[in-house]
Order: C-alpha cells, then structure tokens, then sequence
C-alpha cells in the first residue's frame, strides 16, 4: 500500500501534462501511486499517459468512455486508489519539489490527521511566481493539530480541493464524491473541513497554480453552467441538514456562500450580460431558501453588494458597482 494516491484528472492540456507528471513522479521521499484519469481527451494526452505507465510501474491510467467532467474524473480516481493519504491535482499545475515528503513528515509529526492543507502559487506564462494571499493563514499561531473551531479562518481561503491531502479513511467514512459541473470542489470541501476532527497545516507552498491564457480557464468562460453554483450549495446545506452537530456553522458557511456568489456574478466574462438578471433571481431564491437565523452581513461596501445580490436587487447592485467605480476614479 502506497502512502499518497495523487489524483490527475487529464483533458485538453497536452502542452502542460509532461511537466505536471513529472512534477509528481520526481517526488522523492513516500511510496506513491500516480492515477490519471483520461477524460476522454480529444487530443494526445491518453497516449502521453500510456507511455507514462509503460515507464513506470507507479502509474496507473483510466481512460474514461466519455467525457464526464472534472470532478466525476476525481471520482473514478477515488475508485481504485489505494494510498493511505489522497492528494488531488489539476493536469495543468505542478506539485513543487520535496512536497510529499514534507507533507508525510508532517503527518508523521501530528498522529495521521483527517485532512492537511498546504498554500499554492499563481505562475504566470513570464515565469513570475507569486504566493497567495492566504500565506498569513499558515504562519499564523496555531496548535499543530486542532478542528475547525479553532481556525475558522480556513474557510476564509479559497476552498479548493488541490491544496489539501486527506486520510483515504477519512474520504470513504465522511462518504465524499464530487458531483458533476462547475464549482465541483465547493461541496467536498466545505464538508471535508467541516467533519474533520483533525486538521493541521504545512506552512509551504506545495503546488504552482498555472494562469493560462485566455480560454485556458473554463471558470472565465462566458457560460450559463456558471449557474451550477447555486446547486453546489445545495448539496453543502443538505449535508449540514445531516449533521445537526454542525449547526453552528450556517451562518458562517451562508456567509461564505454569498461572497461566493458575489465572485461568479462580478467577475467580467463569466455569467453572460443576457443572463444576469435570472442569475440575481435564481440567487434571491435561493437565500431566501437557505438564510439561517443570526446572520449578519459583513459591514462595508462588499456587504452592501452582496445583501443586494441576495435579495435580487440587481438595478441597486449595478449603480453600488457604478458608485465604486466613480470613488476610485476620483482617488486616481
């Protein structure tokens, strides 16, 4: 049984899986276990896999039927790994050197918690590489092993899956898939941190998050999918409606949630200009649905925009975003 099962799912990146692969198969330290998942590329990748595998006999390659999207492509993963931790990373980023083995020592060190979460850095095509802006995060003081309780500001960090290894234990007894669409790490992250006993942190960056070009990122692509977030909370309400222990987190995870959706409709290029007004209904709705009692919006301009975006108050939302724009004009 290998210590780390990593996880790729692969589709479409061609110029970038050589050095994703080879930024897992260089890692020195644990055994480990490489499955790939070909989601049905269209293009050379499922070839580059099969050499991969023919090379090494750490590499194991599922080619897909179809394409199924990147989160069911986790869960085929999920299916046959047999590490005792489970790292994920996208086919398009690279895991940076001695990661593993600084993450088994910290495992090591702390009694083999639930979950352990690393920071990343933003690469960009000139070669600049910048840490994220959670690195206070890890350098804050903090007990080498501790829930969520007592540091709640790990929801403040982006909650993807990519940036964390979880006891493969842990995944079958919390009972975690990914479902299908966009924003798949929003239902499997909240839960997974949420039900942790056990959680520690690694104070290094562990993996290069690429910036690709335009088009590069389906998530900056003008698409009504982008509406697939509101049923990606749906799915994290329905495990907190099954876990009444965890009640006192509605508010925060509603909290989150809203900012959440504030980032989908604010970023330029992502719900399309036709379907805006539906996107401030559908997110009426559904806070209305979910708002918990002893919620209360943050104070500033970004509570202003998103209590607006909850109730559906797209006119006054536009002329806030307006407001801002005229304010920092005048500062120029």
């Amino acid at each position: 049984m290998p210590r780390f099962s990593v996880i790729v799912p692969v589709y479409q990146v061609q110029d970038y899986l050589a050095e994703c692969l080879d930024s897992v198969l260089g890692q020195g330290g644990p055994d480990l276990e490489l499955i790939a998942v070909d989601d049905r590329s269209p293009d050379g990748c499922g070839a580059m896999l099969d050499e991969a595998a023919a090379a090494d006999p750490r590499v194991t390659v599922l080619h897909l039927p179809e394409n199924v999207g990147l989160g069911r492509a986790r869960n085929a993963g999920l299916e046959v790994a047999t590490g005792d931790y489970v790292v994920f990373l996208d086919s398009d980023d690279t895991l940076t050197p001695g990661l593993l083995e600084s993450i088994d020592e910290r495992l090591a060190a702390t009694g083999d918690p639930d979950v352990l979460v690393y920071d990343y850095a933003r690469t960009y095509a000139d070669g600049r590489i910048t840490r994220a802006a959670s690195a206070h995060v890890f350098g804050a003081a903090s007990p080498d092993v501790f829930d969520l309780a007592a540091r709640p500001d790990l929801l403040d960090l982006l909650q993807v899956v990519w940036n964390k290894a979880y006891r493969r234990d842990f995944i079958t007894g919390q009972r975690l898939v990914f479902p299908a669409g966009y924003y798949e790490d929003t239902p499997w992250t909240y839960p997974a941190l949420l039900a942790a006993k056990t959680i520690t942190l690694l104070d290094r960056v562990g993996v290069h998050y690429r910036q690709r070009q335009e088009g590069g990122n389906i998530l900056a692509t003008a698409s009504r999918k982008h509406f697939d977030v509101f049923a990606q909370y749906d799915l994290v309400f329905a495990f907190l409606d099954g876990r009444p222990d965890l009640d006192r987190w509605r508010p925060v995870v509603y909290g989150r949630m809203l900012h959440h959706l504030n980032t989908v409709v604010a970023k330029p290029g992502r719900v399309p200009p036709g379907d805006r007004r539906e996107y401030f209904r559908r997110a009426a709705e559904h806070c209305a649905r979910l708002r918990p009692a002893g919620y209360r919006p943050p104070a500033g301009v970004d509570g202003v925009r998103t209590e607006l975006l909850s109730h559906g108050r797209y006119g006054a939302y536009q002329a806030v975003r307006a407001l801002a724009k005229a304010r920092r004009l005048v500062k120029r």
